[in-house]
């Protein structure tokens, strides 16, 4: 494993996206045991970056990552997400409020069994609270103890660039692979000019990228994805279609599609720390080995210029959460 700093914060450079543990996903339902074999497996692996929220379950995923990182906590950077869920009744999808932040934290440093979250993301930026409103209220639990870093997630560049004003943000988490380049508007280059580093998940394309999902009958009845655009409406076989370019690099360098594409995320910045998600050893296993792919110079270029999926990596619903624009306003104002 390689190390790598987000900010002043020293994580291995893949992490471990623990949500499909317990959230969303086929396989969430698997027996605990087998889920808490799989965290063991990556800290003996070297991964010490373990990736959780509150919203994972609801709760349940929290209660998992403290249960297998009993007696292991001081070797590995544990993080967790606040404001997708309100627990003093304020209405709406999103709540940041002072209030709830230090209900959300209290919450959430019992369930992972711990006294401190090593790095504390705003999950979506809240358009009622103004950002310094809540850097001023993460900055106060830091004094308390109760946080060490301060994240954002799917945050823009003006929110990134006035939180950090109030505080130095360690880490922006947002949705990135070869598949989804959000970032690309100008967002990464702000990070790079402030010093905050960058955690992209889903870097495998919610498994479209490792080219094991042939087929929507693979995926439980539940299961998240059955609503994505980019498995929906028969945009599933053209994606498929569309690792083509992927597949070609990956025969070139004798790694596998999803070792490639995590490959390219490590090549982009020494402060890029992937969290693929998975609840099998072999695939955990399988991911981390993508610290050892050298890609060439014409590899990457390649790879930036691979084919697009079709369909949209979220539905315009879901989309409307994302802080990608500078046109907000504050609901209790201007």
């Amino acid at each position: 494993m390689r190390y790598i700093n987000l900010r002043d914060l020293t994580v291995s450079a893949i992490g471990l996206g623990c949500m499909g543990m317990s959230h969303i996903y086929t396989g969430h339902r698997q027996a605990e045991k087998d889920s808490i074999r799989t965290i063991h497996r990556a800290v003996e692996l070297g991964v010490t970056h373990f990736d959780s929220a509150e919203l994972y379950g609801p709760y349940k995923n929290e209660v998992l990552l403290g249960k297998a990182l009993k007696g292991r906590r001081d070797q590995v950077v544990v993080t967790s997400k606040f404001g997708m869920v309100s627990h003093v009744g304020n209405p709406g999808p999103l709540d940041s409020s002072a209030e709830n932040i230090r209900a959300a934290v209290d919450g959430s440093l019992t369930r992972l069994d711990t006294d401190y979250i090593d790095l504390y993301y705003q999950h979506r930026v809240d358009r009622v609270v103004p950002i310094e409103e809540v850097i001023g209220t993460l900055k106060e639990l830091i004094s308390e103890g109760k946080i060490r870093h301060i994240g954002l997630s799917e945050a823009g560049p003006d929110t990134i660039r006035r939180a950090n004003a109030v505080h130095p943000i360690t880490a922006l988490q947002s949705e990135y692979s070869l598949w989804t380049r959000d970032g690309d508007d100008g967002t990464l280059e702000l990070l790079e000019e402030l010093g905050i580093g960058f955690v992209p998940y889903s870097p495998l394309g919610r498994g479209l990228l490792t080219g094991r999902i042939r087929s929507l009958d693979q995926l439980d009845q539940d299961d998240w994805r059955l609503g994505n655009p980019r498995f929906m409406n028969g945009a599933l076989e053209k994606n498929l279609h569309a690792l083509k370019d992927v597949q070609a690099v990956a025969e070139e360098t004798g790694a596998t599609l999803s070792q490639v594409a995590l490959a390219w995320l490590l090549s982009k910045g020494d402060d890029w720390a992937p969290i693929p998600g998975t609840i099998r050893i072999s695939h955990l296993e399988e991911d981390l080995l993508a610290v050892d792919v050298k890609l060439t110079a014409e590899q990457i270029v390649a790879l930036d210029n691979v084919t697009q999926p079709v369909g949209g990596h979220h539905t315009v619903a879901q989309m409307k959460l994302f802080d990608r624009t500078n046109t907000h306003k504050d609901r209790r104002g201007s």
